[in-house]
């Protein structure tokens, strides 16, 4: 099932898609997601062999109200490093893992109650206790999902302009990626 990419079935379910890739069950060209809580099947695609594909998000932009505040607030609090000032400099490393690429239905609640706020960000780490606990040290308010999930655990907070931050402990076959 190697180089299958994913369609999910939708928000109510899309936990249990990430990283499972393998455990669907296949129905013609479609596939019944294993937990199957919405219902409905969702389409594969097989990616083209021969196509250039893209290897990773090499950035995330958005606007803000004080750039420069919080780009320091992402430092301290989540280890995000600011974007090099020279050429010399190296920017933010981040750890290879699994990425969810996902649309949502403009009409989402999943990112929070602002409808204005049109992304969220899905930062992995390796303990979620850990971040949790110096994210809550620092007076940072985090709620812990309490559903288990095939492929781990997850929290929420927002960072100071209200943008939807998602925190993501991999687990089960995700972590084994």
């Amino acid at each position: 099932m190697g180089g299958a990419g994913l369609q999910s079935c939708g928000p109510s379910c899309r936990k249990a898609h990430v990283g499972l890739s393998g455990s669907w069950g296949t129905r013609s060209d479609q596939e019944v997601c294993p937990t199957n809580p919405c219902g409905i099947l969702a389409t594969r695609t097989r990616h083209n062999e021969e196509m250039e594909q893209v290897t990773g998000i090499g950035g995330l932009f958005f606007r803000a109200r004080d750039p420069q505040a919080l780009a320091q607030w992402y430092r301290d609090r989540m280890g995000v490093t600011l974007v090099p000032s020279s050429y010399e400099e190296l920017p933010w490393q981040q750890e290879a893992g699994p990425t969810a690429f996902a649309p949502f239905p403009e009409t989402t609640d999943y990112f929070g109650p602002d409808a204005a706020k049109a992304w969220m960000v899905n930062f992995r780490v390796r303990s979620l206790d850990a971040m949790v606990a110096q994210l809550r040290a620092a007076g940072v308010s985090v709620e812990i999902d309490p559903q288990p999930y095939p492929n781990g655990r997850f929290a929420r907070l927002y960072d100071p302009e209200g943008n939807p931050i998602e925190l993501w402990e991999a687990g089960g076959p995700a972590r084994e990626s």
